[in-house]
């Protein structure tokens, strides 16, 4: 062909083929150039996808919880309840009279301390003197008319008794005229001059007996006279010693309400005496509570109890008694109304709002678990041999605080999950805290395969020094944990 053709069209097919053969060398190269691009695209989408860790296969989640082993026991129920301190033993301070005050002993005042009988205050006594003095002027006259009747009841009797001595002699006369009047020597009229003065005689006995009656009736009034005097000085007197306030037995003083110079009323309250030493508390429980704390009688047990005072620092606690419950329920009230005298009453006051600890009588074979530990079913949860959590059914007994005490069937010995979170439950596969977890699985290393996992390490720029010193140091060990190996060759 090239033989049959002219020179110019040789050469312009040799141009030709030139130019293909340097454009299919361009494309060449161009697409030689792209795939090149595109590997480093890919290595570095790759190692930016190694360096966030990849998907895991499922696997079951174990849970740590606490166990808490049920021992069962002999458990004396602690019933708390709050009241408040009282005084078994007050005593109001009021004015007996009417008056000012005129004298206030020095320790009259708020919280001050007294003994039995002593001087607090004065009223102004002049009115109540002077009541004093008339009527012991009155007693006088009445012991001096009680004198007079009895001196005239003996000049009574005297006089009857001559009387009766007069009307005796005229008997006789009477008698002797009779006789001679018989005999014919005696005269009518002797005879009846001697009846008239019988007669008269008789006469001056009755009126002396009358004489006789009036002085016994004088004496009786005379004395209910006296009496009433002796009343009614008796009374000036206690008026007079009511002036004076007095303490009615040792103790202190509260809501004092006077005044030197001030003006009281009569029956006005002035202080109250409380007696520190003779403290208890009242306080309320449930009707099912008190039904715990009653004996085979149905009477209230004298059980021991504690009163506790919560105070900055530190609790104030004394020991306490039970000594009665309230005879009715108060209307709006509800459950019973209990008091206990407080033994050692050291550090209370009156009006302290208190916390009540009473021993309830000892429950036999019993559970004390934290109070998370039981639902509302109730149920707790009890570690099995494989580790994993099944419910048991208790019986709620006692609340106590931040612990229940429990009863239930197979309870003794088991292994129960102190705190319930929702999600744990049946059949979830939990793990003891403060047991030891079991060692993790050793590889040995062939010395390519640690030589790459070195030198991936290396390679990682995201990963912390720290953690690259720690992992190649891990690899130099003759066994190396599995997890460790798999986690690294995973990326």
């Amino acid at each position: 062909f090239f033989s049959r053709t002219p020179f110019c069209e040789r050469g312009r097919a040799m141009r030709f083929l030139r130019q293909a053969m340097t454009g299919l060398f361009l494309a060449a190269l161009t697409a030689a150039l792209l795939v090149w691009a595109g590997a480093l695209v890919r290595d570095a989408v790759q190692e930016r996808l190694a360096d966030s860790p990849r998907g895991r296969p499922a696997q079951e989640r174990v849970f740590a919880v606490n166990i808490v082993e049920a021992q069962p026991d002999t458990i004396q129920p602690v019933l708390q309840a709050f009241g408040q301190v009282q005084s078994r033993r007050t005593l109001e301070i009021r004015a007996s009279a009417a008056g000012t005050v005129v004298e206030v002993a020095e320790n009259f005042v708020e919280g001050g301390l007294v003994k039995a009988g002593e001087v607090l205050a004065r009223i102004d006594p002049a009115q109540a003197e002077a009541a004093l003095r008339s009527a012991e002027a009155d007693l006088l006259d009445a012991e001096a008319e009680v004198r007079d009747a009895d001196r005239a009841l003996l000049l009574a009797k005297d006089d009857l008794t001559a009387t009766r001595g007069q009307a005796d002699l005229q008997e006789k006369a009477l008698q002797r005229q009779l006789d001679l009047q018989n005999r014919g020597v005696g005269s009518a009229s002797a005879v009846e001059t001697a009846e008239l003065a019988v007669a008269q005689a008789s006469a001056n006995v009755l009126s002396s007996r009358q004489a006789l009656a009036n002085a016994e009736a004088r004496i009786d009034l005379a004395k209910t006279a006296l009496s009433r005097a002796q009343i009614a000085r008796d009374e000036a007197e206690r008026d007079l010693n009511d002036t004076v306030i007095r303490a009615g037995f040792d103790g202190a003083l509260s809501a004092v309400n006077v005044v030197e110079g001030g003006l009281v009323s009569q029956n006005e309250a002035m202080a109250t005496v409380v007696d520190p030493m003779q403290l208890e508390v009242s306080f309320r429980v449930s009707t099912e509570q008190f039904a715990r704390l009653l004996d085979e009688n149905g009477a209230l047990r004298p059980a021991p109890a504690n009163v506790v005072l919560d105070v900055a620092g530190g609790n104030i606690e004394r020991p306490a008694t039970l000594t009665r419950a309230s005879a009715a329920v108060a209307e709006g009230q509800s459950g019973r109304q209990l008091f206990a005298r407080i033994d050692d009453p050291r550090g209370l006051k009156p009006g302290d709002f208190v916390r009540v600890e009473t021993m309830e009588p000892a429950l036999e074979n019993v559970v004390r678990l934290p109070a998370t530990s039981v639902d509302a079913l109730p149920t707790v949860l009890v570690m099995g041999e494989d580790d994993r959590l099944t419910a048991m059914p208790v019986t709620l007994l006692r609340r106590q605080g931040d612990t229940v005490l429990v009863r239930g069937d197979g309870l003794a010995g088991q292994r129960v999950v102190a705190e319930r979170t929702p999600l744990l439950g049946t059949g979830i596969k939990v793990r003891a805290l403060g047991q030891p977890e079991a060692p993790p699985e050793m590889i040995e290393l062939s010395e390519e395969r640690r030589a790459a996992l070195v030198a991936y390490v290396d390679a990682n720029t995201r990963m912390p020094a720290a953690a690259k010193e720690r992992i190649k140091a891990e690899l130099q060990e003759k066994t190396v944990s599995k997890e460790t190996v798999d986690r690294l060759e995973s990326r």
